[in-house]
Formats: structure tokens, sequence, C-alpha cells
């Protein structure tokens, strides 16, 4: 069993070590072996389309017309989203759409209202 860390970016088992520093061969992350890998998630910055960062409480507005799996709703271009809340993962902005529900988007359709 391997006792290296999993990588802080994707989750791979499968790091290595080279020269001092954890490298990670399925996303190319390279980290310290000193530093702690918390550190890493904690300086997580989520940022929209644009380039603006994100914060729990903004309002964004959907840049692209996304259709809701499951169903045959469909997210406007346009559509509003208010008070939305950062998590962790691939989708990683959950809110709450009139006429839909809540939902978790994609930090990379959406720009900063």
């Amino acid at each position: 069993m391997s006792t290296l860390p999993n990588c802080p970016q994707c989750k791979s088992e499968f790091t290595y070590e080279d020269n001092g520093m954890y490298i990670c061969p399925e996303c190319a992350h390279e980290w310290s072996t000193t530093a702690p890998a918390e550190s890493a998630e904690a300086a997580r910055v989520i940022k929209d389309a644009n380039g603006n960062v994100l914060q729990d409480g903004d309002s964004v507005t959907v840049i692209k017309d996304l259709k809701v799996k499951g169903s045959s709703l469909v997210v406007k271009v346009g559509t509003k989203v208010k008070n939305i809340r950062l998590v962790d993962g691939d989708h990683d902005i959950d809110c709450k759409i009139d006429g839909i529900g809540a939902m978790s988007l994609k930090s990379e359709f959406v720009r900063k209202a």
C-alpha cells in the first residue's frame, strides 16, 4: 500500500514523488511534499466565466441554455440566480431557480451579476 497522499485537485490515488514534489499523472498537478494538502483546498477560488471571483450569497446570470437532467426543462440564457452557495465538486454552485427548484450549476456557465 502506498503512503503517498491523494492528489488535492482531482483526488487521484496514483501520485508519485520526484525531487521533493508530489506529482499527479492524471491531471499534472504538482505540490510540495512539505506543504499540507488541506491548505491547497482552503485556498481554492471559484471564478465565473469572465474570471470574477464568486462568493456565497452572490447573484449570477446564466450565459448558456442549460438542459435540466432528467426532465424536459431548460434554464434559459439570462436567467438570474440569487443567493448562490459554493460547494466542492464538479458542479460547484448550489442554488434555487424560480420555476425549476434546487439544482447545481458549473461556475463556467454563469457570470457575476
